[in-house]
């Protein structure tokens, strides 16, 4: 595999991760009203966001490779 390819499936997996994270950070607030809860649901979900941004402008630039 190579190191773009690694890349790619690295940020896809993180991307994934984060919002899997900012679901069960989401649904743990609506049950127990834990505000960190909801803090880390709300972080993950940007984290979520600035991943795939990251991965779009890291992608554009790997297609001139």
């Amino acid at each position: 595999m190579s190191l773009k390819n690694f890349h790619i499936f690295f940020i896809s997996l993180s991307t994934l991760l984060a919002f899997g994270f900012a679901i069960w950070g989401i649904n743990s607030y609506s049950v127990s009203d834990n505000t960190t809860h909801l803090s880390l649901g709300i972080i993950s979900l940007l984290v979520g966001v600035g991943l795939i941004i990251y991965g779009m402008k890291v992608f554009q630039k790997l297609k001139k490779i």
